[in-house]
C-alpha cells in the first residue's frame, strides 16, 4: 500500500471516534502505533492531564517507552513535560547532548538504547490535554514532513476527544480520563496475571489481551478485568487462532 493512501486511512482511523463503546485507551493505543508506524520511530508513549493538572502515562508501544515515561513522571523531567508545558513541539533532540536540559532523563533514555526524541502536543488552539512521546534508537532526525504527520495525528485525536466531551454531560466527560486511568491500571495488572501465571513476557501478555478483545469485539478493560477476576485464563486467552496483532 502506497505510503499516502496509508496515512489517509490512519486519518480516518483516528478519526472514527463518536461510536458507541468509544474505548479511550484503545484509541490511544492506536495513536501511538500508527505514529512509530508512518514516520519510522522506534518507540513512544502518550500522557494525558487527567484534568488535575497532574499527567499520566496513558499509552505506549513498549514496555522500555512506559517505563522511561513513568521515569520522567517520577523525576520531573523531560520532553513531554516541557511540551505540556508551552504547548509546543520539542523535536529532533540529540540525548547525547541533553544533559545540561534533561540531566536525569537524557541519561536514562541513553541507558535505555534511544539516540533521539520527539514531542508534540496534544492540543487544540490554547487547550492542551496532553503530550506525545517519540524515540528513535539511531541518531537521525525527522523530517519536516514527518513531524507534520506526527503533529496531525496528535491534533485530529485531540480534536476526538474534545468532541467527544462536547457531546456529553460534562461531569460524566470530567471522569473518562479517569476512568481511562483506571482501565490502565487494570490492564497492567492483569499483564502481570498472565505474566506469572503462563510464564509470559509482558509485551506478550498484552498481545494476547488485545487479540482476544478484537477477536471477542469486548472492550480491551472488560478482557483485562475478566482476567484479574479469574474469569478468563492464559487458555482461554490462546485458544482461538490469533491472528497479526499490533507489538504492545
Amino acid at each position: 500500500m502506497a505510503r499516502e493512501q496509508r496515512l489517509t486511512r490512519v486519518f480516518v482511523e483516528l478519526a472514527d471516534t463518536l461510536v458507541e463503546e468509544f474505548d479511550l485507551v484503545e484509541f490511544l493505543q492506536t495513536l501511538t502505533e500508527r505514529c512509530v508506524e508512518l514516520v519510522d520511530t522506534d518507540a513512544a508513549g502518550l500522557m494525558l492531564d487527567d484534568q488535575r493538572g497532574n499527567l499520566q502515562v496513558v499509552a505506549y508501544t513498549d514496555e522500555s517507552a512506559r517505563l522511561l515515561e513513568l521515569f520522567e513522571l517520577q523525576k520531573a523531567e523531560g520532553p513531554c513535560l516541557d511540551c505540556f508545558a508551552s504547548g509546543q513541539p520539542i523535536t529532533n533532540v540529540d540525548l547525547g547532548d541533553a544533559a545540561t536540559r534533561w540531566p536525569v532523563f537524557a541519561e536514562a533514555a541513553r541507558g535505555v538504547g534511544f539516540a533521539v526524541s520527539h514531542a508534540v502536543p496534544m492540543r487544540l488552539r490554547r487547550q492542551v490535554v496532553g503530550a506525545l512521546n517519540l524515540f528513535t534508537v539511531a541518531p537521525v532526525q525527522l523530517s519536516p514532513e514527518h513531524l507534520a504527520v506526527v503533529q496531525g495525528l496528535a491534533d485530529i485525536a485531540t480534536i476526538g476527544l474534545l468532541h467527544e466531551r462536547a457531546v456529553r454531560d460534562q461531569v460524566v466527560l470530567a471522569e473518562q480520563l479517569q476512568t481511562a486511568l483506571h482501565s490502565r491500571i487494570v490492564i497492567e495488572q492483569a499483564k502481570g496475571v498472565l505474566s506469572a501465571r503462563g510464564g509470559t513476557s509482558v509485551g506478550e501478555a498484552f498481545r494476547l489481551l488485545r487479540s482476544h478483545a478484537r477477536r471477542t469485539g469486548e472492550a480491551l478493560t472488560a478482557v483485562a478485568e475478566a482476567v484479574v477476576g479469574q474469569r478468563l485464563g492464559i487458555a482461554d486467552l490462546t485458544a482461538d487462532p490469533t491472528g497479526p496483532a499490533p507489538s504492545p
